[in-house]
């Protein structure tokens, strides 16, 4: 890139007649909205991204002259001065400073050129400020004033004394068009309204009044009522079949016609909300639409009204909707690698769009993982690390299938019930297996549009685990007992989970909101009661057991608060914090391992990889055995407290980088985990108030996002600045990152096979947090 950038003057290419606009200046414009009067500058006319013109003069030049063929559609093409553009900027940026009351500015341009070089200087006269002293409003039909002056006071921006603002003219007229077509008023137009402005007899004051017309040639505007509602459903290839379709009539008002022959008239219209007899409203139409497209399968909608024929302002909906494919299959792939190791993972899902006819979906999974570790030598087979196998199931209801009567619809959202079960088999050679069967019912609803609750009252689950026995022997020689406690057994739980998220619809928007999501998820209480009811029998260490089988006890909270304010353009500041504690029960002494926490990865503290960082100031070097220390990698380093913390900012790099836009990102991370108590496996790891500073990590860097539409490619990199496992002033690794390779020999020689890695490279899809 710096060859490119060096090897590319902006202007070479240039004809001799012709300037690169390399620089608009917008003077004596009021700072509130300078940005804005920016936008008004003719894009053809505004600099070129250095880079974006850099990289078109590199790919479509040729022979000191710009390509006239073969363009390729990379970077920017030079923004030639146009003295015309240049015109027509100057008048628009006039129109918007007069929108926002200085009704009486004047602009002017001038247009220097240097090395053909054009600067542009559009200088303003705002002027005065203009207020509205009065406002008053004309309506002729008496029925839509009583409505209007009922409705004003929740949307109205236009009072006496604020600036005058043609933004909020639209915003008036837009809202009287909302307004009117939630009270049965089909028929009318935004043209209905128009405003007349007197600026000329006050100083700096301006009478404002609004005019709300009747139709031509009526002396008010009608009103619609809902009649019957006619609703074909085609085939998923949007077409109708030549035999007779299903026919039904629901409630007596839903003409339903199925060409599909899939769907349950009476299951989907329970998502209808335009309703027989109701005034038309365009709030019920949108809502319709909304739960329609939310089951998931239908691919295209539209709704059109008839009106009857028998002058009686009635309006028939009628509905023509395409289906999407009943049925599909995804299979997937991914290579991964991690620290000397690599493999594969394939993945199928199977997908039932419309199992029972009112849009059930069934989804079957299977996903099989195999990692290699490249420094061992011999044949593949001998070269696997670990394996991994997972098969799941789920059926979802589009409503909550609940032993008591519950509302089967939502105006703000679709209830789901999902009923869940799952297989997991995962090998680690030489050191550990796990097998876990897990069964659920979730309930999953919105109390509003950004408050989503999901609730799984029961969640059975069985899991055994065993420590392959040499393996065991090892780590039972070096005191680990705890890990063998932990991982080789088998347990029973029977739990509940909640949780609860706020504004995650906004998390794809550039705007200042807070986001919230905490969850609880409580094992084995039921089950302790019934206990003590029934003196379930106990094993010689004084664990209960049921169903021949240890159940666990065990408590666990976390919550994920993340604040985001938008700088305008593409720029955005996040701030996050990801705390969390969990508590073992009175029927189990640890928290079962797959309920602890674990620090590190792409959406935590990016510096370490997941599962290297913590607990505390724990350091592997405690492990004296290499063939231990690397058959317990990504299993040690756990904790029951969590608190970690991210700070990132968001801007926009290029618009246009082979058809994806490119964004980068800077970003500070911190946090750890710890035990609750002192642990001989992780020593230094514990929890202590007065050591919370000397065990926290930091670490920053910077990304890349590759917004593709459809989904984003995340690159990023993370450095280490504090790491708790070193003592003193070597917890500042920073120091070392131009001068390491004494340090990594050292670390090297006490955490053999671990290496340490200054930077940490980061993939994934979709952003961080």
């Amino acid at each position: 890139m710096l060859v490119i950038l060096s090897g590319c003057r902006s202007t070479r290419y240039l004809k001799d007649y012709q300037s690169l606009v390399t620089k608009v200046t917008l003077d004596s414009i009021d700072k509130r909205f300078k940005e804005q009067a920016y936008l008004y500058v003719q894009s053809d006319i505004r600099p070129n991204s250095k880079l974006n013109l850099a990289l078109y003069n590199y790919f479509n030049t040729k022979k000191g002259e710009y390509r006239t063929d073969r363009i390729k559609n990379i970077g920017e093409e030079p923004n030639i001065l146009d003295s015309a553009l240049v015109e027509i900027s100057r008048k628009e940026i006039e129109k918007f400073l007069a929108s926002k009351g200085f009704l009486k500015a004047k602009v002017k341009s001038e247009i220097e050129i240097k090395n053909k070089r054009a600067h542009i200087t559009f200088t303003a006269s705002q002027g005065p400020e203009f207020h509205i002293r009065n406002f008053s409003y004309e309506i002729n039909d008496p029925e839509v004033a009583k409505i209007y002056e009922g409705n004003r006071p929740t949307f109205s921006h236009i009072t006496p004394g604020q600036r005058f603002d043609a933004d909020s003219l639209s915003f008036e007229r837009e809202q009287i068009y909302q307004m009117m077509k939630r009270n049965g008023y089909y028929d009318y137009l935004r043209q209905y309204v128009r405003f007349e402005v007197d600026s000329f007899h006050y100083d700096s004051k301006a009478d404002l009044k609004m005019f709300l017309s009747n139709p031509p040639n009526k002396t008010e505007h009608p009103v619609y009522t809902i009649a019957d509602s006619y609703i074909t459903i085609k085939n998923s290839d949007n077409k109708l079949d030549s035999i007779a379709a299903d026919s039904f009539l629901v409630d007596s008002q839903y003409h339903f016609t199925d060409h599909s022959e899939k769907f349950n008239p009476e299951k989907i219209a329970d998502y209808i909300f335009v309703n027989k007899g109701d005034l038309y409203n365009i709030s019920r139409e949108n809502i319709t639409y909304d739960r329609l497209y939310e089951l998931n399968v239908f691919k295209n909608i539209k709704i059109e009204y008839q009106k009857t024929p028998d002058s009686t302002n009635r309006l028939n909906p009628v509905y023509e909707i395409v289906p999407l494919k009943r049925m599909s299959n995804r299979i997937e792939a991914e290579y991964t690698f991690n620290a000397g190791r690599n493999g594969f993972n394939v993945a199928n899902t199977y997908s039932n769009r419309n199992l029972f006819g009112g849009a059930e979906q069934l989804e079957l999974k299977a996903r099989y993982g195999v990692l290699f570790n490249s420094n061992v030598k011999g044949s593949i087979i001998e070269r696997v690390f670990n394996r991994d196998l997972q098969l799941g199931a789920n059926l979802i209801f589009p409503r909550l299938i609940t032993p008591f009567p519950v509302p089967v619809y939502s105006s703000v959202g679709i209830q789901h019930t999902t009923f869940s079960t799952s297989f997991q088999s995962f090998e680690q050679k030489n050191a550990f297996s796990n097998r876990t069967f897990i069964n659920s019912v979730t309930y999953d609803w919105l109390a509003s549009k950004y408050k989503l609750h999901s609730f799984t009252p029961l969640n059975v689950e069985f899991r055994k685990g065993r420590l392959d026995s040499t393996f065991r022997e090892a780590i039972r020689d070096k005191g680990f007992e705890l890990y063998i406690r932990t991982n080789d057994r088998q347990y029973f739980n029977l739990g509940s989970l909640y949780s609860f998220t706020y504004n995650a619809p906004r998390l794809n928007t550039y705007n200042d909101f807070i986001y919230f999501r905490g969850s609880a998820d409580l094992g084995g209480n039921t089950l302790g009661l019934l206990g003590k009811l029934f003196d379930f029998p106990e094993d010689s260490n004084g664990i209960k057991r049921v169903f021949r089988v240890p159940y666990i006890q065990y408590v666990k909270g976390e919550i994920d608060v993340r604040s985001y304010h938008y700088f305008g353009g593409d720029r955005q500041f996040v701030a996050r914090i990801n705390t969390g504690i969990g508590h073992p029960g009175k029927n189990n002494k640890t928290l079962p391992f797959e309920k602890n926490f674990y620090a590190g990865g792409s959406s935590g503290v990016r510096a370490w990889q997941a599962r290297t960082l913590g607990p505390g100031n724990y350091n592997r070097s405690s492990i004296n055995d290499s063939t231990t220390r690397a058959n317990l990698r990504n299993l040690d380093q756990l904790g029951e407290i969590k608190f970690e913390g991210n700070l990132e900012y968001r801007f926009k790099l290029l618009n246009n980088f082979f058809g994806a836009r490119v964004r980068g990102a800077v970003f500070g991370d911190f946090g750890n985990i710890w035990r609750l108590k002192p642990t001989l496996e992780n020593p230094g790891g514990e929890f202590k108030f007065n050591r919370v500073l000397n065990q926290m990590a930091l670490g920053t860097g910077g990304g890349l996002r590759f917004d593709l539409d459809y989904f984003v490619l995340r690159f990023d990199a993370g450095i280490k600045v504090k790491d708790p496992q070193f003592t003193g002033s070597d917890q500042w690794v920073i120091r070392y990152l131009f001068d390491k390779k004494e340090f990594k020999d050292n670390y090297y020689a006490t955490n053999r096979p671990d290496r340490y890695r200054f930077v940490i490279y980061n993939f994934g899809i979709g952003m961080p947090f």
